[in-house]
């Protein structure tokens, strides 16, 4: 996957914004205010942080040398994963997915029920 496919994905989803709130490098992904993904819009291959289930992350990193825990970011809840062809495009996506839908199940009632709404 590349910067640009992870982008495109990430700005599919329902309600998501982007900006660059670290540095001019560090392109984060929002849903209802909340980061899901986090991305250096230079580093090749590309990389992304995404939220994940504890149990999930440790899995994920034990499979996977491409997913590694989140620099930067609580380990528990954070992996990053590295797209250099040892991954699927399919699970990144998939990763991607888990960690919008970890945000969102996060999020006040009323923000959710206006997530459903726009989707």
């Amino acid at each position: 996957m590349t910067f640009d496919e992870l982008r495109d994905y990430c700005l599919s989803k329902p309600a998501t914004t982007e900006s660059l709130p670290f540095d001019e490098f560090t392109l984060v992904f929002k849903v209802a205010g909340k980061m899901f993904a986090l991305s250096d819009i230079e580093a090749r291959p590309m990389r992304v942080s995404l939220k994940c289930d504890p149990e999930r992350a440790v899995e994920l990193r034990e499979v996977h040398e491409a997913i590694q825990p989140a620099f930067h970011m609580n380990k528990t809840h954070w992996n990053t994963v590295t797209s250099d062809g040892s991954l699927r495009d399919s699970l990144i996506r998939e990763l991607i997915d888990h960690s919008y839908e970890r945000v969102v199940a996060g999020l006040p009632k009323a923000s959710r029920e206006a997530l459903s709404g726009a989707a």
